[in-house]
């Protein structure tokens, strides 16, 4: 299907097949539609520092860092990860949707401050490989010294020849590696590593089950969950805001938003009642007064439960609270729950 200008796999055996063998074994998927923004020279990390919520100025060479890059307002421009590749070199990942947003945004910037920036999205692919088994795939494809790599941390070396940039981050929940590479070198490492998974059970995975599985683990998802209408707080992102550090565009935003507290909070939501909470559907009190809407939601392949995430005001937001989905003109019982849903065995 298209999305972001790529043609996405949706599903390949199926959205359940491929959601259990993440859980339970091994899943690759092609997100190469996500963006890469390089940043070098030695202001590039005070640079990225002044543009993203959390202590980027913080980060030894080598570690990865999830944040998000906020307005004047204090809302949510995107959420990125920040690689420290080297002592001046900087790599961002965004989100496929905000890319040119974002890249005209930092570039700009980065030309005023006069910080060397390169979007190098169009020349780079990105694998995730995900799962229990995904260290153990990784290590019999040839990436003994990426599989090493302790959570958060990134690596750049080889791949089967191939020039790599390797973090052990995900997005599904489980134990996990992006591997970026070339473009000409992309269908050669997806066969190897598919290759090398097959005595650990791997499948190909699409954007269905990649949903569900974030979803599950409470991963919020940019257009859904979050937006230049959400700020971090509200949004339950409060420990990727650093207030008592270098100051950052929405930092007096931020301190102002969480002096004065949130009117509204994400939440997670379990249906009572038959009926699946889709993104967009209203939520009600006992009353059936709309007091809400739900951001994202699907049946859990995992828990065999239909669960969802949703704004609600902060007076709603306790777990237990009860609530209404409005389903085609039906009040359908649902309840506020502890997230994350899922969350693995360490």
């Amino acid at each position: 299907m298209p999305f972001a200008g790529y043609q996405m796999p949706v599903q390949y055996e199926g959205i359940i097949a491929e959601h259990r063998a993440v859980r339970e074994r091994v899943g690759l998927f092609d997100v190469s539609h996500m963006g890469e923004l390089f940043l070098s020279g030695p202001d590039a990390l005070g640079f990225v520092d002044s543009l993203v919520s959390n202590a980027v100025h913080a980060m030894p060479v080598g570690r990865a860092l999830y944040t998000v890059c906020p307005n004047e307002q204090g809302t949510i421009l995107d959420d990125l990860i920040i690689y420290r590749l080297g002592e001046e070199d900087v790599l961002v990942i965004c989100n496929a949707g905000n890319l040119q947003k974002i890249s005209t945004y930092f570039g700009a910037k980065a030309a005023a401050a006069g910080v060397p920036f390169e979007d190098r999205s169009p020349s780079l692919s990105l694998l995730a490989l995900q799962g229990p088994a995904a260290a153990a795939t990784l290590r019999d494809a040839g990436g003994a010294q990426f599989a090493e790599l302790s959570s958060f941390h990134t690596l750049r070396g080889e791949l089967l020849g191939v020039p790599t940039i390797a973090a052990r981050t995900g997005y599904t929940g489980e134990d996990g590696f992006e591997i970026c590479v070339p473009n000409e070198s992309a269908v050669k490492i997806w066969r190897a590593l598919l290759s090398a998974g097959e005595a650990h059970g791997i499948a190909p995975v699409g954007l269905g089950a990649r949903d569900t599985l974030r979803l599950e683990a409470r991963l919020s998802l940019y257009g859904n969950d979050i937006d230049e209408t959400t700020n971090p707080y509200e949004a339950g992102l409060a420990w990727v805001v650093k207030l008592d550090g270098p100051s950052f565009v929405g930092k007096p935003a931020l301190s102002r938003i969480k002096a004065e507290g949130v009117r509204r909070k994400l939440v997670g939501i379990e249906m009572r009642g038959r009926g699946i909470a889709r993104h967009g559907y209203p939520l009600a009190d006992e009353a059936g007064e709309e007091i809400g809407v739900v951001t994202s939601g699907c049946p859990s392949p995992t828990l065999k439960k239909n669960i969802g995430l949703g704004y609600v005001p902060k007076a709603m937001s306790k777990v237990g609270t009860p609530l209404r989905v409005l389903i085609r003109g039906k009040a359908i019982e649902a309840e506020v729950v502890k997230t994350p849903f899922y969350k693995r065995a360490k």
